[in-house]
């Protein structure tokens, strides 16, 4: 089918003259007719009959008119959502956060984001540090947004950095260490409460023994959230190694204690990952560019 004819005869439909759709498509009145006639002809249809000085719609013609009508309708959803999705007015993000940015710091840059970006799907999976940048390389996720500071990222992976924050050992206020200065073999006495295998967190605490030749503390409760470690720390168990950013208001309500460890003081990276040489959406970059700004 001849989908510029069927355009012409689109518009003649709409504005009920072969002379107003002249001048609306600055095509010759001959030429829209010849188009027309040759549009009949493959049709086997006619679709328009002389009526008075212009022309009026066939019942055939009324039919495919409407038809038309739908046809050149869901063009333009096509054409506006091409230019929203361009744009980052629409689309989906897909983002796997640690613990620490998803808890602390995503729900209000989302917040942000929606604000200007309503109809942007955002999908947002909670994990460790590990299954983040496993689920980043596979293309599950669009974005990774990490807390820690892994040791080697994949030549496929470029990071960004945000911004830091200190790593801090926490006990409870009736704790013996609360408020005190120990040394490292001290503290690592102590039984520790910490989230799963995989979190930066804890493979730091443990690089952290190592580099000191430490031994490693024993982890005699073990969460998946990092949310239930700091609660058992609070309720008066062990100690745990941990973000300022999540304890920092327990510490200054009083419900947790800062150790200080003599000769430690270690920096957690709060970055952005994305998969090296591969175009983000529009909207990937809009919530990248907003994150930057409200930093």
């Amino acid at each position: 089918m001849n989908l510029h004819a069927l355009r012409l005869f689109h518009v003649i439909a709409t504005t009920g003259s072969v002379t107003r759709a002249s001048k609306e498509l600055n095509i010759s009145q001959p030429a829209i007719t010849a188009q027309i006639k040759k549009f009949e002809k493959e049709l086997r249809l006619t679709l328009l009959e002389p009526q008075g000085r212009g022309v009026a719609l066939t019942e055939a013609g009324s039919e495919i008119a409407n038809l038309a009508k739908r046809l050149f309708a869901v063009e333009q959803q096509i054409e506006q959502f091409s230019q929203d999705y361009r744009n980052g007015v629409k689309g989906c993000i897909r983002i796997a956060a640690t613990y620490l940015p998803a808890h602390f710091l995503l729900p209000v840059w989302i917040a942000n984001f929606k604000q200007q970006y309503e109809l942007v799907e955002m999908m947002i999976t909670t994990t460790n540090s590990t299954d983040a940048l496993k689920q980043l390389l596979h293309a599950h996720v669009d974005i990774a947004i990490y807390g820690g500071i892994p040791e080697v990222y994949p030549d496929t992976i470029q990071s960004e950095e945000l911004f830091q924050d200190e790593l801090w050992f926490v006990v409870a206020p009736a704790h013996r260490y609360a408020n005190q200065r120990v040394s490292l073999s001290e503290m690592m006495k102590e039984p520790f409460v910490m989230r799963e295998e995989g979190s930066s967190t804890r493979e730091r605490l443990l690089s952290l023994c190592r580099t000191y030749n430490s031994p490693t503390p024993t982890i005699s409760l073990q969460f998946n959230g990092l949310y239930e470690a700091i609660t058992a720390v609070i309720a008066g168990y062990g100690a745990s190694f941990v973000s300022s950013l999540v304890v920092r208001e327990h510490v200054e309500r009083g419900q947790l204690c800062r150790v200080h460890v003599d000769g430690i003081n270690l920096i957690n990276s709060i970055a952005i990952c994305t998969r090296r040489n591969e175009p983000l959406s529009a909207s990937a970059m809009n919530f990248i560019h907003m994150i930057r700004d409200n930093l």
